[in-house]
Parts: structure tokens; sequence; C-alpha cells
């Protein structure tokens, strides 16, 4: 007998997967997910790499956030590995922090004046303020700004012309505005409470969370050939499928990229497995004023395996999308021109019967792990109180 469905999620992320497990445990809807590639997890993916190094295939991905809600509803599907990022920035060759912070200061300006600048920091603006660049160039004291100077040239102006593809006059002032100086010697890159890996990596956990008698996963599926939109509805499989679908792929995709394609940029991974315990003195290393990647990770530094004698390293490379195949689209490009095509995808969905749009691709913004598995949790809390 044919099973049929009252949800249809399309995509088995983090979006996709928490909205899915919403619906089928606390809702009791029969859920179907359809997933393009062929594993669960979307970009958190990881698996072992032919050296049997465990990596993430798509980039590194760092669980933390100040959601207790989002920590303990994960926490059902996955034990913690204690863990807490912390960033060094490559500077012509010496390895400070970042965020920059004092340890960053002491290190980027000889002993005496480094020890006046802190003085100066911590009088102007308190121990632990996330002082803004702005905000130092702002400041009447000329060391305060030289400070605000360096952090510009030497942490962000040439990381960002690479992961951008901008010229300095190109980015954004009020992205420029609200690069931080943390004044505290905290060498963490995120100070939120909680924080780790999964244990068993990301993959065990979407698996524990698709698992539900509630759920049927298809993977490999394109759910455009399964899937029409009009304005009377949507049709699976050529029939009437009155339930909630939720999407959380390319908006500009689902459409058939009527208005013209959404702006992305996509990155490039260079991996590497080398014989030997440790490459680099952090699992992360970002060179700001060097190379033509972005920053290398080292994957064991990331998951504590214990493997002697071998790592993998990726090198990360950012470039245009173009929609070729293959290509992966990370980052949406916000300014005003690219909301407005998207307002007018939104617009699209929004005259389609009972369509959800969710997640970065769908919603053409930038999400951390931690956001759009609240924002799934969240739009199932309204879903399920009609």
């Amino acid at each position: 007998m044919e099973r049929t469905f009252d949800c249809l999620v399309i995509g088995a992320g983090y979006a996709g997967a928490v909205a899915a497990r919403e619906l089928a445990e606390r809702g009791g809807k029969r859920v179907l997910v359809l997933e393009r590639r062929d594993h669960v997890g979307g970009n958190a993916y990881d698996c072992l790499d032919e050296s049997g190094v465990l990596i993430h295939q798509y980039g590194p991905h760092i669980f933390h956030t100040a959601s207790k809600r989002v920590y303990d509803w994960l926490s059902r599907f996955t034990q913690w590995r204690d863990y807490q990022h912390r960033v060094l920035a490559n500077v012509h060759g010496a390895y400070m922090p970042v965020p920059f912070n004092l340890t960053s200061l002491h290190m980027a300006f000889p002993a005496e004046q480094a020890a006046r600048l802190e003085e100066k920091l911590l009088s102007a603006y308190g121990e632990g303020a996330r002082v803004t660049i702005l905000a130092l160039r702002e400041n009447d004291d000329p060391e305060i700004r030289a400070v605000a100077d360096y952090v510009y040239e030497n942490v962000f102006v040439h990381y960002t012309m690479k992961q951008w593809g901008q010229t300095p006059e190109e980015i954004d002032p009020a992205t420029t505005a609200r690069v931080p100086v943390l004044l505290s010697r905290d060498d963490r890159y995120f100070q939120d409470p909680y924080q780790g890996m999964p244990l068993e990596g990301y993959t065990p956990m979407f698996q524990k969370i698709l698992d539900h008698p509630n759920i049927t996963v298809e993977l490999g599926v394109d759910a455009r050939d399964r899937l029409e939109l009009t304005e009377q509805g949507a049709k699976l499989d050529g029939a009437p499928f009155a339930g909630t679908v939720i999407y959380t792929g390319q908006v500009d995709e689902l459409f058939g990229f009527r208005y013209g394609r959404l702006p992305y940029r996509t990155l490039d991974f260079g991996f590497e497995t080398l014989a030997m315990d440790r490459f680099q003195p952090a699992a992360t290393v970002n060179y700001t004023v060097s190379e033509d990647y972005t920053r290398i990770t080292e994957y064991k530094q990331l998951t504590g395996q214990e493997l002697p004698g071998v790592t993998t390293i990726m090198k990360e490379y950012s470039r245009a999308y173009t929609g070729a195949a293959g290509e992966t689209p990370y980052y949406a490009i916000i300014n005003p021109e690219n909301n407005a095509l998207y307002e007018k995808y939104r617009a699209l969905a929004e005259g389609c019967g009972d369509l959800r749009l969710l997640g970065r691709l769908a919603e053409y913004k930038y999400y951390n792990m931690d956001a759009i598995a609240l924002r799934a949790l969240e739009l199932c809390d309204g879903l399920l109180q009609k």
C-alpha cells in the first residue's frame, strides 16, 4: 500500500532535518524528506577520508550557541566533545589570535608600545569590551586610531578581498565598521556558553534526528522532478498534495531562475593528507595578508580524533558562484539589489499554497548552524499551533 504524507520537506540539512523531526515527533505528522545528495546532513556532512581521518566534506563546522533550547534539543541525538574553537591569523609569518585581542596586541606592537596601548584601551573601553574599528577610529588618541588601522590592514581587508572578491573600495563600510577588537585575553573564537563537536560526528547525529517511524527519507532525489507548484497548491508525483511543503534549497532554482540567478560565493577545497601527527598550531589558521587561499583547517584538531602519523588539512579558496555542475552556493551576497531580487522570488513562493521557505538558500541570508536549528523549531511551533 502506498504511503501518504502530511508534510514534504525538501533538503536533509539542519533546516530540513530539524523541521522533519519536530513535525513527525511533536506533531505526529507523516513526513517525506527528499534530498538531492546521496547523504543527510547538508553542508555539515562528515565522513572518513581514505587515510581514516574524519573530515567535513563541505568545510569546517564548529557548533556553538547561546540558545539552551537548541543545545538541549540537539543533545538528544548526540553527546558532545568539549571543544573551544581558537583561530590564528598568519600575519607575515607570525601567528596571532583572531578576533584581534590583547594577546594579539602584544604580538603586533613592540612591548613598551603594546603595554601603553593596552592601558589606554582598557581605560577608554573597559576589560572584556568588544570595540569596533569604527569606534577606535573615532577616538581622539592617534595611538588608539593606529590600532584600528593595523587590524584593518593586517587582519581584515586582504582576507575580505579574497573571501568576497572585492576591492577595498567595494567593501561595504558598514562591514568594516563592525570588525571587533576584543579587550581581553580570551583567545576563543566564540564566547557562547554552549560549544562543542558531536562526539561521533555530524552525520551520525543527523541520522539519529531523521530516525523516526513517521519520517521517510529518500536520497539522491531532485525534488524538482517530483514537485509541481501552482497557485492552486502543490502536486507531488502528479497528484495533488494538500500538506505543508518546507523548502530549504535555492529559491531561484525552485522557480527556474525566472528573474535571474541570485548571486552567491562558492568555495573550492584542496584536501591534503600528510604523514605527520600535526601540521599547524591551531585547528584553523587564517591567511590574512598572504596566499590565494583564505584559511587552512586541520581536521584532527577539530574532532579530537586519535590517529598517529597522519593528518588531513584543507585549504579553502573563495570565488564567485556560477551555477556550474558540482558548484555549491555557500554565501549569499547581501546588498539592496540582491535583496530586491530575492523579494521577487519570495513573492512567488507566497502564491504557492502552504509553501514555507526555510534556511540559508531558501531565505537568502546567512545563518549559523544553531540559528537555523532555532529557526526550524520556531517554524514548527507555528505550524503545530494551527
